[in-house]
């Protein structure tokens, strides 16, 4: 990678800092993307955790919406971490009838899977591609993907515990071609592998 990507954190809501921060150390400039003018500037975009149903009418109040549909539809690496994922997802169960997707999965998402802010908790998973043993995640009222289309590429599941109960087996890490997104945390674990890859990616789609 000979140039240094520059990638954008949706800077509505959510965990803007710590993406930032995370992409910083894995080699890239970081920038918050607020306005369609500073979407124009970066190679790929984070979209963070938060509420989905707020970032969606958000990205509508910031005139975002359209042109990072159009940026991801044109190829714009993404990456969605559990809002995000929903937001990225071409179909959101139990959300807002209001609610816009950006189309960028072609997944069903169920909103808040896992339950209330109370069922939050963490799990090791196997993440494939991912080289140096499990990856430590943190589920904060996240969701899960409940269908996945025949080109998307499953990465991480639930593992058959005796406590995931409902949430054994359930898929929780996906990538489309430059689409990425977990239903998980990882800015919140110190562990860079997932940001790393992210960045590898926005790396392989820069011009030239």
């Amino acid at each position: 990678m000979s140039a240094t990507p520059v990638i954008g954190v949706l800077a509505l809501q959510g965990d803007v800092r710590e993406h930032a921060a995370m992409l910083e150390r894995c080699g890239a400039r970081a920038r918050p993307v607020r306005r369609p003018e500073e979407l124009a500037e970066v190679h790929g975009l984070v979209l963070p955790g938060g509420e989905s149903t707020t970032m969606s009418r958000l990205l509508e109040t910031f005139e975002l919406l359209d042109p990072l549909q159009e940026r991801i539809e044109a190829g714009m690496p993404a990456y969605g971490s559990c809002a995000g994922m929903i937001l990225l997802a071409r179909q959101v169960l139990d959300g807002r009838p209001d609610q816009r997707q950006l189309d960028g999965l072609d997944v069903v998402v169920r909103r808040n899977a896992f339950g209330r802010q109370v069922d939050s908790f963490e799990a090791d998973l196997d993440f494939d591609g991912l080289a140096g043993g499990p990856l430590h995640t943190v589920f904060i009222r996240a969701p899960w993907v409940e269908k996945a289309g025949d080109g998307v590429e499953i990465l991480a599941r639930v593992p058959k515990t005796p406590h995931a109960g409902d949430a054994a087996d359930r898929i929780v890490a996906v990538r489309q071609g430059p689409v990425l997104a977990t239903a998980f945390h990882p800015e919140l674990t110190g562990d860079e592998r997932v940001h790393r890859l992210f960045v590898d990616m926005v790396g392989a789609a820069l011009p030239g």
